[in-house]
């Protein structure tokens, strides 16, 4: 029986979560012992307004925080112990505690590189001092679509993620900053401090793959042409909560992005279950707002994963909670890795400089639509690390001196906004497009791959007493598990 792990590329710690559960019921009275207080997911009836939920909210000795009425999802805060318990009722459909979950960040290392003296500004990105180590824009092909069309810049690109530098010299002049917001916690901050990074540079590596100007200062982005938008959804202790997330989602929609990429999962469950009390409201929450989003023309591209899962073919899961002690369960397909597998949003898998799939990428057919460049730098059995220059290199910013700089990391977090900023050329060059139509642009466009022969083993790999850590079996044809529909391509999108 395959066991599913989750296997990062950086490590995080974990808080301590309440877990909440879908209830049904009267009004209980309020526990006289105030306990800490913890963030919820209240969720009215599919359709209904949010009116009555608010009600039980503060009768049951809560605070409603944010209200998104165009999903009937609220955000709340109580100190309640018996809160889940309390606000059910008549026009509470689940209720779900949010507070404390685990890391989401799909993230490899930095590795600062100088910059480069800086040379005439031009539209050529080869031009661009550190073309020369982006291996990943040819292979899409970058440089020919940018001769075509670089992109609009009524085209924004909503980056979900920990916030964007807006002091970066390849940034400062992408950034929509009247579209831009701080969604920790579930409220929607549009203070500039806010949105910008504080302990991670996440987010500000993504922003440059998706859209660093062509300035004659470093890279280049995929779509020079257009604006990023911070939406940030992680706090400073690296966590994304449900409740940031909804908010993203929602921040985007209503303020016209018609792209969003997310390169991260919702914790503290890998996999939330459909069909467990536990997870179903979180599931809910989330979908609507994703339906949401993709109403208001919105397309969401998400990283699959960097933990060499196949997941058309869950199994077990013994890593969640990963906010405490972790409980082993059977899974099926009614358990989701969100926001990669919710219905509407393009997951991307990623690829290294060879073109294979990556070892730490997730797959699955049906899963998969398309892959991307993420990195591939392998930690061998004898802890000597190959180049890495295997890895993408961006746009960084050392949280620490406040400084600016360009650096190396790899995950299906660096391929995923690959594929954003192709979305985002497509648009450019095809306005008009509904997202449906441009996720079936995007495979369309692409370069197929197709399956290696065998079961795929990128060795030696980190233990020579487990060498078949990174096995993977890839399955189906011109569409397959490992690549989807094959390699995003930028050229093809805007000829």
């Amino acid at each position: 029986m395959k066991v599913i792990r989750r296997k990062t590329l950086a490590a995080a710690s974990a808080l301590t979560l309440g877990i909440g559960l879908a209830v049904t019921g009267g009004l209980a009275p309020a526990a006289s012992a105030a306990g800490p207080e913890t963030t919820y997911l209240v969720l009215a009836p599919q359709g209904a307004k949010t009116d009555r939920a608010a009600a039980r909210v503060a009768a049951a000795d809560g605070t409603v925080v944010a209200r998104y009425d165009q999903i009937g999802v609220l955000v709340a805060r109580s100190a309640n112990p018996r809160f889940t318990t309390a606000v059910a009722g008549a026009g509470v459909d689940s209720v779900a505690a949010t507070a404390g979950l685990g890391t989401a960040l799909e993230e490899g290392e930095t590795v600062e590189v100088p910059a480069a003296d800086a040379v005439r500004t031009t539209a050529d990105p080869t031009a661009e001092p550190l073309f020369a180590q982006q291996w990943d824009m040819p292979m899409m092909r970058v440089p020919q679509a940018h001769a075509v069309n670089a992109g609009s810049p009524d085209v924004v690109v909503g980056v979900l993620d920990s916030g964007i530098s807006s002091t970066h010299p390849d940034l400062a002049s992408q950034i929509a900053k009247d579209k831009s917001a701080s969604c920790v916690g579930g409220v929607a901050d549009t203070t500039e401090a806010a949105w910008n990074p504080t302990t991670s540079d996440h987010g500000t590596h993504v922003a440059g793959t998706i859209a660093a100007a062509v300035n004659g200062v470093g890279v280049t982005g995929v779509a020079p042409g257009v604006k990023v938008a911070a939406v940030k959804v992680v706090n400073d202790d690296g966590y994304i909560f449900p409740e940031a997330a909804v908010c993203g989602f929602i921040w985007a929609a209503e303020h016209g992005m018609q792209v969003t990429n997310n390169s991260y999962y919702i914790d503290p469950w890998e996999f939330n279950c459909r069909n467990d009390a536990r997870q179903r409201p979180v599931w809910q929450a989330v979908q609507r707002a994703i339906r949401y989003s993709a109403s208001k023309g919105v397309l969401n591209v998400a990283s699959a994963g960097n933990s060499n899962v196949d997941l058309q073919h869950k199994t077990v899961d013994e890593g969640s909670p990963n906010n405490g002690t972790p409980e082993t369960r059977e899974i099926n397909s009614a358990c989701l890795d969100l926001p990669a597998e919710a219905p509407g949003v393009v997951t991307v898998s990623a690829v290294g400089p060879t073109g294979e799939k990556s070892y730490y990428s997730s797959y699955g057919q049906g899963v998969v639509e398309v892959t991307a460049p993420g990195g591939d730098t392998r930690f061998r059995t004898q802890g000597a690390r190959s180049t890495t220059t295997d890895a993408i290199l961006s746009t960084t910013f050392n949280t620490a001196t406040r400084t600016n700089g360009w650096g190396y990391k790899q995950g299906t977090s660096m391929s995923s906004p690959h594929v954003a900023g192709v979305a985002a050329l497509a648009v450019s060059a095809h306005p008009g497009m509904n997202p449906g139509q441009l996720a079936a642009f995007l495979q369309n466009t692409a370069v197929a791959k197709p399956c290696p022969a065998g079961v795929y083993n990128p060795v030696p790999l980190f233990s020579a007493a487990d060498p078949h850590l990174y096995d993977a079996t890839c399955s189906g044809g011109a569409r397959n598990g490992f690549y989807g529909a094959g390699m995003v391509d930028a050229y093809n999108v805007v000829r």
